[in-house]
């Protein structure tokens, strides 16, 4: 059964507009948008995985990545399928690319209800959109995002970022945090994927300047956005909007379409010294490295992290603000 979906326009000669990302996709009757899960229903947008769940399950805050944002907490994740993006070497191809790959999953509905019933019922601050891209799930997370936020639970998108401005100023309100994948700093590395890096740039910045707590990851990736030069330029880019904003750099694995071998880890290493140049809170993922946060003045250990199991140390919590417990230097942490 389909939902009638927002943010789109139908036309007088029967196609639809959908206008919630980039993609501005113009669908003709009986046809998908890029995504996979918006559709034209006889001249009418229509959102084909309202309530249809591909994954539920209880995770560490930290796995999303989120090591700022209520560190050692439980989260429980959902996920849909579909994707407004094609990136060749996605590690959820089975879930972004369910329309089009054809492959047999199994899909369970779950009302906006009991998801905040699930929520209750486990021993998490919230839910977590992610596995694959939340926004084009918009409006079932925005109405299982309104009754978390009635029942005092977090909502947290785990993002690529390619939306438009007027869906994100209405999930912004309801979005506590999210974790923005900045995939590469080149308008060419993006088209490569099917997009355009300003609106991931835009979204990031809109972001921050509402006070939503943001993380942001990039996968560093042989041959494609692992030259320095770009890597830098993404760098000071975060720098300029806000240098305490937690940057996650992760190791790629071959996946999907993409063959090339993993990425060396020296080349993180490389990457890791060239990002604390400019930023205070650096991370690598996807290898065994040390992922502890520690004051970008004083270096006092602020939050001790083995696997997921995490530990805060260093912090001091007054008033609602963070500090470090050794410096009092402000934090940029929400526990």
């Amino acid at each position: 059964m389909n939902h009638p979906a927002r943010f789109g326009r139908s036309n007088s000669d029967g196609t639809v507009d959908c206008l919630l990302c980039p993609q501005h996709c113009h669908i003709a009757d009986g046809k998908r948008g890029v995504c996979g899960a918006r559709a034209n229903e006889k001249g009418v947008l229509d959102s084909l995985n309202y309530e249809l769940v591909s994954a539920v399950a209880l995770d560490p805050i930290e796995k999303k990545p989120l090591y700022h944002y209520y560190p050692g907490k439980m989260i429980l994740s959902i996920g849909t399928v579909g994707c407004n993006l094609r990136c060749q070497f996605c590690q959820n191809h089975h879930l972004s690319r369910y329309y089009d790959d054809g492959e047999f999953l199994q899909l369970n509905r779950m009302t906006p209800a009991q998801v905040v019933s699930a929520v209750k019922d486990s021993d998490s601050v919230g839910v977590a959109y992610t596995y694959s891209e939340p926004s084009i799930w918009a409006e079932y997370v925005i109405d299982v995002s309104k009754l978390m936020r009635d029942a005092g639970l977090k909502n947290i998108w785990v993002t690529n970022g390619y939306i438009e401005k007027e869906p994100l100023e209405e999930i912004l309100p309801l979005m506590d945090a999210a974790n923005i994948d900045l995939k590469a700093f080149s308008d060419e590395n993006y088209k490569s994927l099917g997009g355009r890096l300003q609106p991931v740039l835009d979204t990031i910045r809109r972001c921050h300047e509402y006070g939503t707590h943001i993380e942001l990851t990039t996968l560093v990736i042989p041959d494609y956005n692992d030259n320095m030069v770009e890597l830098e330029s993404l760098v000071k880019w975060i720098a300029s909007v806000d240098k305490s904003i937690p940057f996650h750099i992760s190791r790629y694995f071959p996946h999907y379409h993409f063959e090339k071998p993993s990425t060396d880890v020296d080349l993180l290493g490389e990457v890791f010294n060239l990002a604390k140049e400019h930023l205070e809170y650096v991370y690598i993922g996807n290898v065994l490295a040390d992922s502890n946060s520690y004051c970008p003045v004083c270096g006092n250990l602020l939050v001790k992290r083995m696997g997921f199991s995490t530990h805060v140390t260093g912090l001091k919590n007054e008033g609602g603000q963070t500090f470090c417990g050794q410096c009092g230097t402000a934090a940029k942490f929400i526990l």
